[in-house]
C-alpha cells in the first residue's frame, strides 16, 4: 500500500490529527510575558453638590411599591397543636406585653414602634428608627 492508502495521522484522529500536524508546523509564536493593563485612577465624584443631583435620581424610585408590615411577635408549635386552635385560643409569643413590635420593609428590619389607637383604628408610632449600619447587621 502506498501513503495515500495508509492515510496519515489525520486520519486516524477523524480529521483532528491533520489539523495538529498543521497546527505544529505553522510559525505561531510561544506565549510570552503577558502585557500589564493600564487604568485610569479612580476618583471620588463626591462633591459639596452632590446632593442636588441625588434628588433627581431619588424621584425615580418614589413610586416603587414596598409591603410595610408590622411583627408583634413569633412562636414556633408543632402541626398538632396548629390544627387544635379554634376560636378563642391564646397563642403565647415570644415577645412581653408592652414591648415595641418590629416594622418590617420587605422582610427587613426597618424600625420598633409601639401600638396606638386613633380614631378607632389601629396604628403604630415609630419609637426607633434603625440606622443604615444596624439594618445592613440585620440582614446577615
Amino acid at each position: 500500500m502506498g501513503d495515500d492508502e495508509q492515510g496519515g495521522a489525520g486520519d486516524d484522529l477523524g480529521g483532528w490529527g491533520d489539523a495538529l500536524d498543521e497546527q505544529a508546523a505553522s510559525d505561531v509564536p510561544t506565549a510570552s510575558e503577558p502585557e500589564v493593563a493600564e487604568f485610569d485612577s479612580l476618583q471620588s465624584n463626591a462633591s459639596p453638590t452632590a446632593g442636588v443631583n441625588d434628588a433627581g435620581n431619588l424621584d425615580t424610585i418614589l413610586d416603587i411599591p414596598v409591603t410595610l408590615s408590622m411583627e408583634l411577635g413569633r412562636t414556633k408549635m408543632t402541626i398538632n397543636n396548629l390544627l387544635k386552635l379554634n376560636q378563642g385560643s391564646v397563642v403565647e409569643l415570644d415577645r412581653l406585653a408592652g414591648e415595641p413590635l418590629d416594622v418590617l420593609v420587605n422582610g427587613c428590619l426597618v424600625a420598633h414602634g409601639e401600638v396606638v389607637v386613633v380614631n378607632d383604628r389601629f396604628g403604630v408610632r415609630m419609637t426607633d428608627i434603625l440606622s443604615p449600619k444596624e439594618r445592613v447587621k440585620t440582614l446577615a
